[in-house]
């Protein structure tokens, strides 16, 4: 009975279903089909025997991560930053979502597309950008320093900054995308709420806490949990290219990423990197799991699944 309300319900929506194919065989073709490659996370890989010839290890490419001197300060820059890129992103894209369903229609486009712009821009680009604000002789900043009297500041080669730094650009590149997000959950939330509240003599500021946040929790809820799914996944190109690789920022720019891209690129082991990638990934749908345990758990309306 069960597989006939299933079949039942396809066939109503075959339409749906048959939209959603690209995308399906896709991800199917992208990202399912590769995990068989997995194995090689256990294995002491060579490109003349193959993935099934190669020996198995068991666990041993796990103690490369492990086993470091500096495992502790990349875990803990890489929970550090995904946890502030959440939190400031969340509420700075909300904000401007908020200000856009304010402005005046003809300027919505305009600035709509100012601060969708860069986040279509690569790493490299954006690296460069911060290369010209940030220079340690002709940036502007370092200009601006010079111009008050003060001393110029040597940013490439303080570590101490670079905090600040990655969740500034983090924010400016991704802030567009995000408040678009939550100003299309905006777009749909139903008129006549606002309307009711009008009526009982809510100020704008009030509609926005008592109608318009309410609404969106459970669209941010899901973004978060999304999030915390990569909390041990970095932004490689953020952390790599915008402080230029510099040794002297490791202690606050490098992240688990990072550090194994550095290692593996001079050890050349597959095996190690497949290591790593499989951890980040078991770590993170646990996370997912949790945090959305969690979530039904105080409000089954606003978990994922």
């Amino acid at each position: 009975m069960r597989q006939y309300k299933t079949l039942r319900f396809f066939g109503k929506h075959y339409e749906l279903f048959t939209l959603s194919l690209p995308a399906v065989i896709y991800i199917l073709i992208m990202s399912y089909l590769p995990m068989v490659g997995v194995i090689i996370a256990f294995k002491n890989y060579h490109y003349d025997k193959g993935i099934l010839g190669s020996e198995w290890i068991g666990f041993k490419n796990f103690e490369f991560l492990f086993t470091s001197d500096i495992a502790f300060r990349i875990t803990r820059n890489t929970i550090l930053y995904n946890l502030g890129y959440m939190a400031i992103g969340t509420i700075c894209g909300l904000a401007v979502a908020i200000m856009l369903n304010e402005i005046a229609k003809k300027w919505l486009k305009l600035y709509q597309t100012a601060m969708i712009l860069p986040f279509f821009l690569s790493w490299v680009v954006v690296s460069y950008i911060t290369l010209a604000f940030l220079d340690n002789e002709n940036g502007v900043l370092n200009g601006w320093l010079v111009f008050l009297g003060l001393q110029k500041i040597e940013w490439y080669f303080k570590a101490e900054y670079w905090p600040y730094i990655l969740n500034l650009v983090h924010l400016w590149k991704g802030i567009g995308f995000s408040a678009l997000v939550y100003y299309a959950g905006i777009l749909g939330i139903d008129a006549e709420l606002y309307d009711a509240a009008r009526i009982d003599g809510a100020k704008r500021m009030q509609m926005v806490k008592n109608v318009t946040i309410p609404q969106l929790t459970p669209l941010i809820v899901i973004t978060l949990i999304l999030g915390i799914g990569n909390m041990f996944r970095g932004d490689f190109g953020l952390h790599y290219f915008i402080p230029n690789n510099s040794g002297m920022t490791y202690p606050t720019t490098d992240i688990i990423d990072t550090y194994v891209y550095r290692a593996l690129s001079i050890i050349g082991d597959i095996g190690m990197a497949s290591a790593v990638g499989l951890y980040q990934s078991v770590v993170g749908l646990i996370l997912v799991l949790l945090a959305n345990y969690s979530v039904r758990k105080i409000n089954e309306d606003n978990s994922l699944f």
